[in-house]
Formats: structure tokens, C-alpha cells, sequence
């Protein structure tokens, strides 16, 4: 389950990742499957031998600290983390898939879902998995 401080009910901050600290460039992306549409709610790469995605990412194209990374524009037309928020009664499942790329392969901060994805073709070579978690109202 997805604690509601990062969820829109509360502070709808970015969640804690543990990534596996790649030597790689690696990226993240949330995302929300309803029906057969994935919705993405954070998209974040470029992320440079961290074993952990720190809670609270600045909503910044560019970020500096507490590390250096690139943020991308989510299907709610913002950049950076975009929590859960469903309708009262309705249950989603939420995936984070974490990918390492063989080169910091430059997109433009603020990319879509389908940009980054086009950008990591040929250069994935490793995939660190996928963390689901639920939430309701």
C-alpha cells in the first residue's frame, strides 16, 4: 500500500526507491495501469550510483540535490512526482520500473513517457525490476 503522505490526500511527495546503485545511468518511472492505458506519474533518470532514491524529490526539470537527475513531464502535465490519487471507492496498482542504460543517453528535461522510451531503446542493459504498490480511498 502506498502511505497517503504520497498521495495527493496528503503531501504527494516522492517516495523512497531503493535502486541498487548501478554503475550505470538509471532511470525510474511510475506508472498507473487503468484498462489497457499505463498512465505515467513520475518519470526521473539519469541517476548516477545510488543504492537509494531519497523520499521528497524536488518537482524540478533539473535536479541538483540531493543528487544530480532529469525529470520528465507525467500524463498530469507536470514535471516531477505525481502521486496516487484515485475516486473514493476505487482501488489502482501502482508499478515502479527501474531500468540502467549503457550511456547517459541526453533527452531534454521535461521529456513524456514516450520520448524517454524512445531514448532508452538500444542503450537498456539491465532492468532492476518492478516494485507494485495498491491504493484506495
Amino acid at each position: 500500500m502506498f502511505p497517503r503522505k504520497h498521495t495527493c490526500d496528503e503531501e504527494n511527495t516522492s517516495p523512497e526507491i531503493r535502486i541498487g546503485g548501478s554503475k550505470h545511468p538509471s532511470w525510474v518511472i511510475l506508472e498507473d495501469r487503468i484498462g489497457m492505458e499505463l498512465v505515467s506519474q513520475w518519470l526521473i533518470w539519469h541517476i548516477r550510483s545510488r543504492e537509494v532514491i531519497p523520499e521528497n524529490i524536488p518537482k524540478e526539470p533539473l535536479i541538483t540535490d540531493p543528487f544530480e537527475a532529469v525529470q520528465g513531464t507525467n500524463n498530469f502535465h507536470t514535471v516531477g512526482y505525481y502521486g496516487p490519487c484515485t475516486r473514493p471507492g476505487e482501488a489502482h496498482t501502482y508499478f515502479f520500473s527501474t531500468c540502467m542504460a549503457s550511456t547517459k543517453n541526453w533527452i531534454s528535461t521535461g521529456s513524456d513517457t514516450r520520448e524517454l522510451r524512445k531514448a532508452m531503446e538500444g542503450y537498456t542493459v539491465q532492468y532492476g525490476g518492478q516494485a507494485i504498490a495498491t491504493y484506495h480511498r
